[in-house]
């Protein structure tokens, strides 16, 4: 006999996968041979688990809605965004960690991350939490390419290389755990002057993982950053509502990444490159709970809902709530499984979906 939420989020993840279906042709799901992650926690899958910090994730009530109800270092309840696109492309069910050493490389030529929680563009802010830096993540990546060939044959390798989906999704820490919390960058740069700083970080990342052989390449925004449940908790002044601030923060930065899209498609022969923004649709959630099936939006399932995440949020997981499916976040800076689901079907449809063609 099925419980009541177990039913409830099976029949959640069948609609769900109808969803994410329905708007591809899975026919051609071929031309897709792997996805390739690079960012923060909004896309590890645990390599944290396998360094030095506190930034880590693997350990309960984290992935407790995941297969097996184990905790892997992914920031949620259950799959994230890009374990979601990844079925979606008619790959596998969830995308691994680099550093995890219980896969190998023939796991990791259909899809591989090499995201850090707590990272960002800026190297200052990995530095923060002692976790991997961007170059870092793309040192990784000139790795996996050694032993793709070795694993595929150079022909095979550089042709799932080139056919591949890269998903590049960063940039809230910058602002969050770095800009607008530690003394140094707020001295050196405004925040507008900060955001140039940054694109330009964007940009030769993405030169350089043309130059590595990508064509296919999403370039993420960031969310409302000012309706994560630790910024709304901290706004007394606000009423605890969304912060304004932090959100016209993220709308000016996606707007210059977005230019910054349309200029390296006019640079770069071959390209495919598309801007990937998660804003509207997760402020949507927000706004409009009921008519994703959401009841609570303000604060997190996890502990009390208000400031936990991490080992904080473990700490305090007695005052978890019971049914994750009913929050948009599941701790206080990490969208629960159900939320990460449609984020992942809005990009699907309005940016990655060409990607088949």
């Amino acid at each position: 006999m099925m419980k009541g939420g177990q039913g409830k989020k099976l029949l959640w993840t069948n609609i769900l996968c109808i969803l994410l279906l329905q708007c591809l042709d899975l026919t051609t799901g071929a031309k897709v041979p792997a996805i390739i992650v690079f960012g923060d926690s909004s896309v590890d899958a645990g390599n944290n688990n396998f360094i030095s910090t506190v930034a880590r994730s693997n350990f309960q009530p984290y992935g407790r809605d995941f297969m097996g109800g184990k905790p892997t270092g992914r920031f949620s309840n259950g799959r994230i965004a890009t374990d979601f696109l990844s079925e979606a492309f008619g790959i596998k069910p969830y995308i691994p960690a680099y550093l995890d050493t219980s896969y190998n490389i023939s796991q990791f030529s259909t899809g591989v991350t090499f995201a850090s929680a707590a990272t960002g563009y800026d190297n200052a802010t990995s530095d923060v939490l002692s976790v991997i830096p961007l170059w870092k993540q793309l040192e990784y990546y000139k790795e996996y390419q050694k032993k793709l060939g070795a694993y595929l044959g150079e022909k095979k390798a550089k042709e799932t290389i080139a056919k591949s989906v890269y998903i590049i999704s960063l940039g809230t820490n910058d602002f969050l755990e770095n800009y607008y919390t530690i003394p140094g960058r707020a001295s050196q740069y405004t925040p507008r002057e900060y955001q140039n700083f940054l694109a330009g970080i964007a940009e030769n990342f993405v030169h350089k993982l043309y130059g590595l052989g990508a064509k296919k390449i999403s370039l993420g925004g960031l969310p409302p950053m000012g309706c994560l449940p630790l910024e709304r908790t901290t706004n007394f002044v606000g009423g605890n509502d969304c912060v304004s601030n932090y959100n016209n923060i993220a709308l000016e930065f996606n707007d210059k990444l977005n230019k910054l899209t349309t200029k390296l498609k006019k640079g770069l022969p071959g390209i495919r490159l598309v801007f990937s923004n998660p804003y509207d649709i997760l402020f949507s959630v927000v706004k409009k709970p009921a008519q994703y099936g959401f009841q609570v939006t303000s604060m997190a399932c996890c502990a009390t809902g208000m400031f936990e995440m991490g080992y904080a949020c473990s700490r305090a997981s007695i005052f978890s709530c019971m049914d994750a499916s009913r929050y948009v976040f599941w701790d206080s800076f990490h969208p629960t499984e159900k939320t990460n689901g449609i984020v992942a079907n809005y990009l699907m449809k309005n940016a990655l979906a060409q990607f088949f063609h």
